[in-house]
């Protein structure tokens, strides 16, 4: 009951957040509603690796130690291998918004960056805590290195991000964290298409809070990417 309470808590955050930075990147144009702007078609034309397919995915499981369930359990394979992959999604989310700083990132891309590292980091505790209660394999931070799932940058990716400097780093880092965020809402719709999956309250908060947080910054970066 605990977990409940603090991720039904966390909702609020994000939601805030994501009002404060869409007034504070208010430009001229008027912002194109989430759901429904385009991606941005100049984004592979200014970076021509910015277009490349992800790599191929793999299984969550791949590597990862046995799921071992009692009978009778309220939860599923699919909702562990689910927190266990996300928590790798996560942590290279937040290796890529730590690289803005560094890079000189725009203000508000560098606003964005540490708005996604403070909830992010902040989940992947909760995620943590979640499969100790369960008492399933617990991912540190570093899995991001040897788990692929859907959207996350390959190495070759990841060592152009840190490479960027400037309006190329602002560029390069909002086409692919878009491409992350699509890809963490994928894993969102995986996991509810999974038999009995996604129906443990905790979990079941835990991943519609992801699918409607990461939703409304994939707006906010593609409006972001239109002004740059």
């Amino acid at each position: 009951m605990e977990m409940v309470v603090r991720l039904h808590a966390r909702r609020l955050t994000p939601a805030l957040c994501a009002v404060l930075l869409l007034t504070a990147c208010r430009t001229s144009r008027p912002p194109a509603p989430a759901a429904t702007a385009p991606a941005p078609a100049s984004a592979a034309a200014a970076d021509p690796h910015a277009g490349h397919a992800p790599a191929a995915q793999h299984d969550h499981g791949a590597g990862l130690p046995p799921v071992a369930l009692p009978a009778g359990s309220l939860i599923t394979e699919a909702d562990v291998r689910f927190m266990q992959g996300m928590i790798a999604h996560h942590a290279q989310a937040v290796a890529m918004t730590r690289l803005a700083g560094a890079a000189g990132a725009n203000p508000r891309v560098l606003k964005l960056a540490q708005k996604i590292d403070l909830s992010q980091a902040g989940e992947i505790v909760l995620m943590q805590d979640w499969l100790r209660h369960y008492k399933q394999f617990v991912p540190d931070t570093s899995s991001w290195r040897s788990m692929t799932m859907h959207g996350m940058l390959t190495a070759e990716e990841m060592d152009r991000l840190a490479a960027a400097k400037g309006g190329e780093f602002d560029r390069l880092f909002l086409t692919y964290m878009i491409r992350h965020h699509e890809g963490a809402l994928q894993m969102v719709r995986d996991l509810f298409a999974a038999p009995r999956a996604g129906q443990e309250v905790d979990i079941s908060v835990f991943a519609n809070d992801v699918e409607s947080t990461q939703s409304a910054e994939i707006g906010l970066m593609r409006v972001m990417l239109l002004d740059l």
